[in-house]
């Protein structure tokens, strides 16, 4: 069972206030995946966590969108001394290692980098990468860089 999964059902047992059950789900994502994915965190419907999550870190604050893949030892979180964590939109692909920190906004259809760093926020429609990122191509369509239905997601965005 990939990460995505326990995810969704710590996510519920979280919403429907069913105590320490989430907790241990919690703690199984982490042995089995070495990832950090909390039921506080709000992750939409119909995303995939690439090799089962392996290595991610998301934030407790995180919101991610509908139709985002993400890859393996991916951090989003906050930023030292800074309120606020970073908001996703949807169809989205954040590939391997990529970093997004603090309290910014990726907006839809968005390709991060591998090993990006993200501090500001991305407008919708292009590619990012580099340390820290940076706008490489503006209105792209994310479905012929990156084919999200691949993965099982959106055929149409």
């Amino acid at each position: 069972m990939d990460a995505y999964k326990l995810y969704k059902v710590e996510r519920w047992l979280y919403l429907h206030h069913i105590p320490l059950l989430p907790k241990l789900i919690k703690g199984l994502i982490y042995i089995i995946h070495s990832s950090v994915i909390p039921y506080e965190a709000m992750i939409g419907a119909h995303c995939k966590f690439l090799y089962g999550g392996l290595g991610c870190v998301i934030g407790k604050e995180t919101v991610i969108g509908d139709h985002v893949v993400i890859g393996t030892n991916v951090l989003t979180g906050g930023r030292s001394n800074r309120p606020g964590m970073p908001v996703i939109g949807s169809n989205v692909y954040i590939a391997t290692g990529a970093k997004i920190l603090g309290n910014i906004t990726i907006s839809d259809n968005v390709i991060i980098g591998a090993n990006a760093v993200v501090i500001h926020d991305v407008p919708s429609n292009c590619s990012v990468g580099g340390v820290p990122s940076h706008i490489l191509k503006e209105n792209i369509d994310v479905t012929r860089y990156c084919s999200l239905s691949r993965y099982g997601l959106r055929k149409e965005l």
